[in-house]
């Protein structure tokens, strides 16, 4: 009667090294295009001025000292007619003084010698701001007043908006709001693309806001390579010196 031989198999012992070298590998091949894009994306945010980004060379900010004394319209007479006003500004508006306040949600440009309201401004206002702020050469390619649906780099909060593009390198825009007359946004080709690079940064493609599972979750993976790798590296070194 033949015996049968039964092998028996032993589990080979844990290797730590062997363990952490699949790890770092797999972590690696998993977010690797991710590194990649976080250096790409996070070189060009370093390159520019973030004050150049943020469009402050294209406009002057000229500041006008104003005093209640330079003005016709008081402010008693203001709130008569006014009586729901907050928030009220005494500042210019075209070299001229003005009140800007807040009615509700709503805001409202009066003229500080006449009492007269400016607010909507119209498109002539609009371009004279544009004008008188902008820094740049370049003349006025276009004109649009935006009601709804702004685009991406313009908040919805301050709409109506007039949209004002100067034909001038990088292609500037400024934004000025239909009813403060004030500057609302700046912006270029440079902050355009831009403002797309930081959604590839911070891995949010809807709100731009570093609050996202995504990031969080890719980090966390990316914390594990990075001390994986130093479990390699002190295996290493560790080597190195037994030879």
């Amino acid at each position: 009667m033949q015996k049968e031989v039964i092998k028996q198999t032993t589990k080979p012992p844990f290797s730590l090294l062997k363990a952490t070298r699949k790890t770092h590998k797999w972590l690696m091949l998993f977010l690797g295009v991710q590194f990649v894009i976080w250096s790409v994306t996070g070189a060009y945010m370093v390159f520019f001025n973030i004050d150049y980004i943020h469009g402050d060379t294209l406009v002057k900010n000229q500041q006008v000292s104003l005093v209640d004394a330079n003005v016709n319209f008081s402010i008693k007479a203001l709130l008569r007619q006014y009586p729901l006003a907050k928030k009220i500004e005494l500042s210019s508006f075209l070299t001229k003084p003005v009140y800007r306040f807040k009615v509700g949600e709503d805001n409202v440009l009066l003229d500080a010698n006449s009492g007269r309201l400016l607010s909507p401004i119209t498109k002539i206002d609009a371009v004279a701001v544009a004008q008188q702020e902008y820094t740049g050469e370049g003349d006025i390619v276009s004109i649009s007043l935006i009601t709804e649906n702004p685009p991406f780099e313009l908040r919805a909060s301050v709409l109506p908006a007039w949209r004002i593009n100067f034909d001038d390198f990088a292609e500037p825009t400024l934004y000025v709001s239909a009813t403060s007359g004030k500057i609302v946004g700046k912006r270029h080709e440079f902050w355009r693309l831009f403002d797309w690079i930081f959604r590839f940064h911070v891995m949010d493609y809807q709100d731009s806001e570093v609050d996202n599972n995504l990031l969080f979750t890719f980090s966390f993976f990316g914390l594990l390579a990075g001390l994986s790798g130093l479990i390699l590296l002190y295996f290493r070194l560790s080597n190195k010196r037994a030879q």
